[in-house]
């Protein structure tokens, strides 16, 4: 019988002509190769772009630093390798043929032996990351301060090295690409973190390698700003042709300055301009990966049963300081703001998308629990599990099995993949591929989620990332969400709201339709689907859930003079986290990793927005 309702779930989620419908990708913005510096000294000596892409593709791989043969449980339908634009490729060039000495004078020759044969050290020690990063950054913790002066390397011939390592990886791309079967994306990242505020964005283009190879990728030690990436991205795009995207990702590290609601990090107030280049610019927020969740926060949402998932209370700095999450780390907080925001400028910085990444390391995009590689090849076995990145033990559980970008596209090529991003028909979700769909409108009627008429729902309404205006009955929601057949039940399709009355913001979140005979408590909830993980085998039962859910739902408190915000929260039945799966690999407790035995995986869609006028 179960198998019976997989096969209805995905032919009514996946299956529909194209003609019909538009064609659900699943992918990795966020890999890391070993042209980043971080990736090297941890010991990714030999994934690269090729590799990387190889992965992706579903073709068997060698693990960067066992060797042994590893291959993804299900093959991506795209994949961006973004590695780090600062010292793009240096650490890698230093260790295996030595940077270039074209055109250098004696001092600037000796400064790049200087440099190869630091790297060379760093190389042979992963635990130097953190003396790096306290060279490179300014001695202090103050973060607007810390931006005024940009955390750099001095290389000599540095752009001649960045311009070479940026030529085999665009190439890797375009040997790679094969439109209508995988699409290889051409990207890097951008990592500001002044102070220890992760201010990172991935970037990416839908251009070719021929149009890549005009420019260099900008990088955090060029400026710390984001405005001046947009400003580049701007630029750049103006001269070649390209388009970009922009990506923030782990907001929930960014000390509160990802999402400013009064002052932008020039310790400036926030104006138009600023607000409009952004939401040109960043369409899309990465609302999971590796280094934790940053859809919300019990700080911030404490009235959120299911808010307190997959913390991760570090920031990327030399020195420790405090975890202090705050409104503006958080993706809902921030749509929150954005309300705010848009009722005093006319314009919203934060109508963004959501997908998930993994922020991989090793070359790999494992997002899968039972097939987790870690974040870098010095973690991606259990016996180095509890390796100390910094302050942090046991390093390699505590970072998370995530996430995954989910697509509604016309295709699968390079324009149709960033057309989906800047219209932000998108979703994250934690790692399964559950399957969602989101229509909002004022048409629908209980029942219709059972209907297969996709083209006419869509003609009539707006999809997940849209936005509707000037009702004046409340908007309905078609939502459809299918399990994935290689993982968990679902457990419950969930619809969180943020609204703006009388200059003040709120949220609620409410349980829309459940698997089981549940229902709901004093409290208006719904209880928890049973936990069936058995700590001794981390097997679990799907005798509870549901392999789909759907629903209409009809927002009861809909103010028409209201702004508002809607998106989806799915949520699986409980199942193993990898740090239980590696304890009885290791034959030690499950409770020793100081984990959750148990975590619900789930989906995020991008929010839809209701304007009054």
């Amino acid at each position: 019988m179960h198998r019976d309702l997989i096969a209805t779930a995905i032919a009514l989620l996946c299956a529909l002509p194209a003609s019909a419908d538009k064609q659900l990708l699943w992918g990795d913005t966020h890999v890391h190769s070993s042209y980043s510096t971080d990736s090297f000294i941890n010991q990714n000596f030999t994934a690269g772009p090729d590799t990387a892409y190889r992965y992706a593709k579903g073709l068997p791989v060698l693990h960067p630093t066992t060797g042994a043969r590893v291959r993804i449980e299900t093959p991506l339908d795209f994949l961006v390798v973004s590695d780090h634009a600062e010292s793009y490729g240096a650490i890698k060039r230093a260790n295996e043929g030595g940077l270039p000495r074209e055109g250098l004078g004696p001092i600037d020759w000796i400064h790049a032996w200087l440099v190869e044969k630091a790297f060379r050290i760093l190389a042979d020690n992963p635990g130097s990351i953190g003396y790096l990063l306290e060279f490179a950054s300014p001695d202090t913790d103050d973060v607007v301060e810390a931006a005024r002066t940009p955390a750099r390397i001095a290389l000599p011939n540095g752009d001649l090295v960045a311009r070479d390592a940026w030529k085999e990886s665009t190439e890797a791309a375009e040997a790679h690409n094969e439109p209508g079967r995988f699409t290889a994306l051409i990207g890097w990242e951008w990592s500001s973190i002044p102070g220890g505020a992760n201010l990172h964005r991935v970037v990416f283009t839908s251009s070719d390698a021929r149009v890549a190879q005009q420019f260099i990728p900008f990088s955090s030690s060029t400026s710390s700003y984001p405005e001046d990436l947009w400003r580049w991205l701007d630029e750049t795009s103006s001269e070649t042709g390209a388009d970009f995207i922009a990506i923030p990702h782990n907001s929930n590290i960014s000390r509160g300055f990802m999402f400013p609601a009064e002052k932008r990090l020039r310790d400036t107030p926030i104006d138009r301009d600023w607000i409009d280049e952004r939401a040109r610019w960043e369409t899309v927020v990465e609302a999971t990966q590796i280094k934790g969740d940053s859809e919300t926060d019990p700080a911030v949402s404490p009235d959120d049963p299911f808010a307190d998932f997959e913390t991760y209370p570090h920031y990327i700095s030399p020195r420790a300081i405090p975890f202090d999450p705050g409104q503006g780390d958080f993706i809902r907080s921030a749509l929150r703001t954005g309300l705010a925001i848009e009722q005093r400028f006319g314009a919203n910085p934060y109508r963004f998308g959501l997908i998930g990444s993994t922020d991989s390391h090793t070359g790999l995009a494992t997002a899968e629990e039972p097939n987790f590689w870690g974040k870098f090849p010095t973690d991606s076995l259990p016996e180095d599990k509890t390796r100390a990145v910094g302050d942090i033990e046991d390093f390699g559980w505590v970072i998370s099995a995530s996430g995954l970008a989910a697509v509604w596209a016309e295709d699968n090529s390079r324009d149709a993949i960033l057309e989906a991003f800047k219209r932000r028909e998108v979703y994250a979700t934690t790692g399964p591929r559950i399957a969602v769909r989101v229509f909002a409108g004022t048409g629908f009627a209980p029942g219709d989620e059972s209907a297969a008429r996709i083209a006419e729902i869509r003609a009539a309404s707006v999809p997940m990332g849209g936005e509707l205006s000037s009702l004046e009955t409340a908007p309905s929601f078609f939502i459809q969400a299918a399990k994935d057949p290689r993982s968990a039940h679902l457990d419950r399709i969930q619809m969180v709201k943020g609204w703006l009355h009388e200059g003040a913001t709120f949220e609620r979140v409410v349980d829309v339709v459940w698997s089981g005979s549940r229902v709901r408590g004093a409290d208006g909830r719904i209880p928890r689907v049973p936990d069936t993980v058995d700590p001794l085998t981390a097997e679990y039962s799907n005798d509870h859930g549901a392999a789909m859910l759907s629903s209409v739902w009809t927002d009861p408190d809909f103010d028409p003079a209201q702004p508002a915000f809607y998106y989806v929260r799915v949520l699986e039945i409980p199942t193993p986290r990898h740090s239980t799966l590696d304890a009885l690999a290791l034959g030690i407790a499950a409770e020793e990793s100081g984990q959750p035995i148990s975590i619900q995986e789930r989906a995020y869609t991008s929010p839809i927005h209701y304007r009054p006028q």
